[in-house]
């Protein structure tokens, strides 16, 4: 991996986890990855940008801002996803008081194109994908695989790459079906969890927050989602979990505290569970 992080990294960022492959044999392969991450947009972060050298493709996860495209401007939130790239100016802001958290890869080659236009993204376009982090786990082994160099990493990453652009293609969602009042009422439960996951610890409590029966929150998470409400809740504390175990001189059991978890080891428990490894194990492999 090239030592130093290429120009087009934005410093307006809390937190990152990026990766920067650089260009082997530019052209001779169909297609490469050149870079992934994943960012925590600082509250002042803005992109603009009157050209690129590569196609990319960006996600949102959380957060609220705003896209602008030389054809139009977007409102960008969670299961937001979109697509630039040589040619395509475009301006991306985060809302000040609801920075993005998003994921991004850029990649070159004679497929670029194809991957672009298999999930509806060619010349610059935003789809909405659904549930909205359907797409999170294969960012994250890109992520990974890319932070982790190996002899087949490359191939392995652009595998992955296609692997997202079907993903994409398969999570697209209608429009009408964004606009159901049941959908609205997913979407703000869904919301009160990410935006309180830390002190939240039952389905009891997303109920009463979110002033809804708690058999119908169920009921709307397995009509609209692939998980009920308190293992989304789980994920998001196991997900912040392991970012804060990869800070150096942090202990688990101020982690498990931190995330709700009176139990230590019940903390481990589901931690393995979710993630493949006890936290101890995952800190060493990170």
């Amino acid at each position: 991996m090239p030592s130093a992080a290429p120009e087009f990294f934005s410093h307006q960022v809390g937190e990152a986890r990026r990766f920067y492959l650089g260009l082997h044999a530019p052209g001779k392969q169909p297609l490469t990855v050149v870079s992934a991450g994943l960012e925590h947009c600082a509250s002042d972060y803005i992109i603009q940008r009157a050209k690129f050298p590569y196609s990319c493709i960006e996600y949102v996860v959380r957060g609220r801002g705003q896209l602008t495209l030389p054809s139009l401007t977007w409102p960008l939130k969670a299961g937001m996803a979109f697509s630039y790239g040589p040619g395509v100016p475009h301006q991306i802001t985060s809302d000040s008081r609801d920075p993005l958290v998003k994921y991004f890869v850029d990649f070159t080659g004679r497929r670029a194109a194809p991957v672009l236009e298999k999930c509806g993204l060619t010349g610059g376009r935003v789809v909405e994908v659904f549930p909205p982090d359907s797409i999170m786990p294969l960012f994250e082994e890109l992520i990974h695989t890319g932070m982790h160099l190996k002899a087949n990493s490359n191939e392995l990453c652009f595998k992955l790459l296609e692997c997202l652009s079907l993903k994409i293609e398969a999570t697209r969602t209608a429009p009408k079906t964004l606009q159901s009042p049941s959908f609205a009422a997913y979407l703000r439960c869904r919301t009160l969890i990410e935006k309180n996951f830390l002190y939240l610890r039952s389905l009891e409590q997303i109920a009463k927050r979110c002033g809804m029966d708690g058999a119908y929150i169920c009921r709307l998470f397995r009509r609209f989602d692939h998980q009920s409400p308190y293992r989304y809740l789980l994920r998001l504390k196991i997900n912040h979990a392991a970012t804060e175990l990869q800070k150096p001189g942090v202990l688990v059991k101020d982690v498990a505290i931190a995330v709700g978890f009176t139990d230590s080891f019940h903390f481990s428990r589901v931690f393995r569970t979710m993630l493949g490894a006890a936290p101890s194990q995952f800190r060493k492999l990170h």
